[in-house]
């Protein structure tokens, strides 16, 4: 592997450590800040954040792409509150889990929608993938989990959507457009629903909004920048380094143990992407 691909990894693996981090402060803030408002924190201080680097570079925010901006923006901010909601109902190692199936909603949409010849190897890795799934959210479990869970795949479902919306759209605008244009959007999006419920936060709510929009900031740059440095069949799976660091958390700050169905799930999930990733790879081989 050589320096760029060891680069790559290496920021992915910080992204999933920001990833890890944003669940516990979802959790944290639990019962005393609407998802609504977390929502639109999270957009707010993320544009702050890149705001000085937009105003040095505005070329940057040239794109012929404004309606799907902010159709990604709602889709984006859709997922976010899904995920918000999982995070603040269901234990937070099986919420990750699932979040991970959203590679495999990814393949099934590009064949529906995108006209992708189905590959066997990909059919196979999307039935191990909701194998998994089923694995995880274990019939029978104790009541109240699958509400969180059912949130979380409707999170992976939006991620996957956005991802193929996002597909041809990377073809023409820069990365950097990209993200400016997703906070930007964001922020007037999440502002309406968010006016409804909104309570003023407290100085101590305030400092985890604050951290929350400055980790999502980070794991979003260093998502975008991985995929600059390594190929992303070498990258994706990876990701699937945050679910040990988000059990990990969630038994040291919320006592949660993880149960055997988890793991067992999730590896098998993560079989699937590993699949996929080697399918993606043996196809660009073919191509001339």
């Amino acid at each position: 592997m050589d320096r760029s691909a060891v680069f790559g990894v290496s920021l992915m693996v910080g992204a999933a450590a920001f990833g890890a981090i944003d669940s516990v402060l979802v959790r944290a803030l639990a019962g005393s800040v609407h998802p609504f408002v977390m929502g639109f924190t999270r957009a707010l201080f993320g544009l702050l954040i890149v705001l000085p680097w937009i105003i040095a570079r505005p070329d940057i925010l040239r794109s012929s792409f404004r309606f799907r901006h902010a159709l990604r923006a709602g889709l984006k901010l859709a997922s976010l509150l899904a995920f918000f909601v999982a995070f603040t109902t269901a234990p937070l190692a099986d919420v990750t889990a699932i979040a991970f199936t959203s590679p495999i909603f990814v393949t099934i949409g590009a064949w529906i929608f995108l006209g992708e010849r189905p590959r066997r190897l990909r059919i196979i890795a999307v039935l191990l993938g909701f194998i998994g799934v089923l694995i995880v959210l274990s019939p029978g479990r104790q009541a109240g989990i699958s509400s969180g869970l059912a949130f979380a795949l409707l999170g992976a479902l939006l991620t996957a959507l956005i991802q193929l919306i996002l597909k041809p759209m990377s073809g023409r605008d820069s990365t950097e457009t990209l993200v400016a244009w997703n906070l930007i959007a964001m922020v007037p999006i999440a502002a309406l629903p968010a006016a409804m419920v909104w309570t003023t936060p407290t100085l101590t709510e305030w400092l985890i909004l604050a951290l929350q929009g400055v980790v999502g900031a980070g794991a979003m740059g260093c998502i975008t920048r991985a995929f600059y440095f390594a190929e992303a069949s070498l990258i994706v799976p990876v990701d699937f380094v945050r679910l040990p660091l988000v059990a990990a958390m969630g038994y040291f700050f919320f006592a949660q143990v993880a149960p055997i169905t988890t793991w067992i799930g999730a590896a098998v999930i993560f079989a699937a992407i590993v699949l996929m990733a080697r399918s993606a790879r043996a196809a660009a081989r073919m191509q001339p």
